[in-house]
């Protein structure tokens, strides 16, 4: 019995060896005047200001611009000659700290519910602010993201965070900004196998994801007639919890990528006035005349992908950012590869910035852009007078994999920790080995 109890106090110190969290802390609140100088200031909008200073007070942007006088006083001043500055991007929808490993770690999850209808739940409290992920996100630049839920069908309320922070009430930047609904694909995938071995005659897929539809639309309608009235018997937990969509504080993201699947989006922004955001819009590119007529907006889920038939471009997906731009419809660029976990969001914009879009676009694609989609655009997204000091510096171009070093980085004017993982691993093996 002493073996045994040795034998597990062993296991549990290495355990707690290896789950430890690294030295990366929260930054502390600033008071005060902040500037930041000699800057080449991308501020999110189109525009580009050379040699010029942002200056920060309690976390806000109060000046932007040049010649900008610096007090002589206790201020902190940053000289960032020759580098390059940014708006904090952001990552429109992701799992971020509700799934740390996607496979053989349930107990590092807590992102999907069972069953088909869970408008109540809520992503924000699952969020983990100790997820080794998140400091990876800030270290390319990326200082607040979508948190969303998964699941079946009404999967539940998102909300945006910022990346910095000791728990989800600190992180919480917009309290369940959406609701969020996965279409069932429009497509027909039957067993080809079926009579070949005699199986029985499988269901028509593209008639039971019609009925799913059908039984999400009459679900939103008996809510809509329980919030009609002014008091109940009974409180339904599930109809309460549409309430903020009904009032239109909350947007209605449908996930989907067919064009079929897009236009009933539209035809649930049509019956019951949702402001609707397409998420995934593979095939968005195809109606994106119609997407700008109806005021849609459309977040790209992985540009970095194969298109979606055989009969598409190869380098469909890369060029569909380009497509929208010029039709007119609000959209943003997303990065969820469960591979590289949203670092490559950044590049994602690159590459649309190759392939028919301006720089300066595809920055705004994935700052200003996100930001009024999520509803945050008064806020945050670009650098601008009234906003949060959400502000990013690079060493190189932001969008470019080859020169882009994120030197410093400002969360609501705190200076945060750059530090994570990946990094701290290079140096120990660095130092293991004796590299320089």
């Amino acid at each position: 019995m002493k073996r045994i109890s040795l034998f597990l106090y062993y296991i549990l110190i290495c355990a707690s060896v290896a789950l430890a969290q690294d030295d990366i802390y929260p930054a502390q609140e600033y008071k005060g005047l902040l500037f930041i100088t000699n800057a080449t200031i991308h501020v999110g909008n189109g525009q580009v200001i050379n040699n010029g200073t942002i200056q920060v007070n309690n976390g806000k942007i109060e000046k932007v611009g040049t010649s900008i006088p610096i007090p002589a006083d206790q201020v902190k001043v940053f000289d960032v000659k020759g580098k390059q500055v940014y708006p904090g991007l952001i990552l429109s929808n992701s799992d971020i700290g509700l799934k740390e490993i996607s496979s053989g770690v349930r107990g590092s999850n807590d992102y999907t519910e069972l069953g088909d209808f869970n408008p109540s739940i809520r992503s924000i409290v699952a969020y983990n602010t100790d997820s080794k992920i998140i400091n990876t996100l800030k270290t390319n630049g990326i200082l607040l993201a979508g948190v969303t839920p998964q699941g079946e069908m009404l999967t539940g309320s998102s909300t945006v965070v910022q990346l910095d922070a000791w728990n989800w009430e600190d992180a919480a930047y917009k309290m369940e900004n959406g609701m969020h609904f996965n279409m069932p694909e429009l497509i027909s995938r039957r067993n080809r196998f079926a009579a070949q071995f005699g199986l029985p005659p499988q269901p028509d897929p593209l008639k039971e994801a019609l009925e799913k539809i059908e039984s999400v639309k009459i679900f939103l309608r008996e809510a809509k007639s329980y919030l009609s009235e002014v008091s109940h018997e009974k409180v339904n937990l599930k109809f309460e919890a549409l309430r903020g969509l009904f009032e239109k504080k909350q947007k209605f993201f449908v996930h989907c990528n067919l064009v079929k699947e897009i236009l009933l989006a539209i035809d649930f922004s049509k019956e019951f006035g949702f402001d609707v955001v397409i998420v995934g819009g593979t095939e968005s590119w195809q109606i994106a005349p119609l997407l700008q007529q109806n005021n849609i907006a459309v977040i790209l889920s992985q540009e970095h992908n194969l298109p979606t038939t055989e009969d598409d471009d190869v380098d469909q997906p890369f060029k569909t950012p380009a497509v929208l731009q010029k039709a007119g419809v609000l959209f943003a660029l997303n990065d969820d590869d469960q591979n590289t976990r949203s670092r490559n969001l950044p590049f994602n914009a690159g590459t649309a910035a190759a392939y028919g879009l301006s720089k300066e676009e595809a920055l705004q694609s994935i700052t200003l852009n996100a930001a009024k989609i999520l509803g945050i655009a008064d806020r945050t997204g670009s650098i601008e007078v009234g906003k949060d000091a959400n502000i990013i510096v690079s060493e190189g171009d932001i969008l470019d994999m080859k020169t882009s070093i994120v030197t410093d980085a400002f969360i609501q004017g705190r200076k945060v920790e750059l530090n994570d993982k990946h990094k701290q691993l290079y140096e120990r093996y660095k130092h293991k080995y004796g590299l320089k």
